[in-house]
């Protein structure tokens, strides 16, 4: 019984890595999501780009922005925007699957503009996130992830990646 076990178990981790990240390549995407902000009544659609490295299999660096959101009315108009800079760990699950975790900075920047009035604010902060992965092929992939900036604002995206 533990041959069986050992044997399944050695043909998961063999199979994992088939379309897994490979070292020393790089990849970009873009994605599309919802943005939250827990203290206001700021819920808009987000959209970025981002563009990484993978150091190792398990391993990247990856650079990102998103739009978090734009809300304009007669006389008033605010947008976000955040510029981040994170590391990524990567766990395969399975042949086409992985999760990963996030840890990062991002400074967000805010403007906003009442009549004449005009206001910019930009503060650096922590972000972090977790996420799933599927490959399609060892080219593209997709995710799903949410991350934390802070202790208010949250996003869920969906993105596309290719890898060179």
């Amino acid at each position: 019984m533990i041959k069986k076990i050992a044997a399944v178990t050695a043909l998961l981790v063999a199979s994992s890595a088939a379309f897994a990240a490979q070292p020393n390549t790089f990849y970009a995407g873009v994605d599309a999501g919802k943005t939250r902000v827990s203290n206001g009544d700021f819920k808009e659609t987000s959209y970025g780009a981002f563009a990484g490295y993978n150091i190792t299999q398990g391993f990247a660096v990856e650079a990102g922005y998103r739009r978090l959101g734009k809300d304009e009315r007669p006389g008033y108009k605010a947008s976000a925007d955040a510029y981040t800079l994170s590391g990524l760990g990567t766990l395969p699950v399975g042949e086409s699957f992985n999760v990963f975790g996030r840890i990062g900075l991002t400074q967000l920047d805010a403007r906003a503009r009442v009549a004449s009035f005009k206001e910019f604010d930009s503060t650096v902060r922590a972000v972090i996130g977790v996420g799933v992965g599927y490959s399609f092929n060892p080219k593209v992939s997709g995710r799903l992830e949410f991350q934390k900036t802070g202790s208010d604002i949250r996003n869920l995206s969906a993105g596309v990646a290719y890898q060179f």
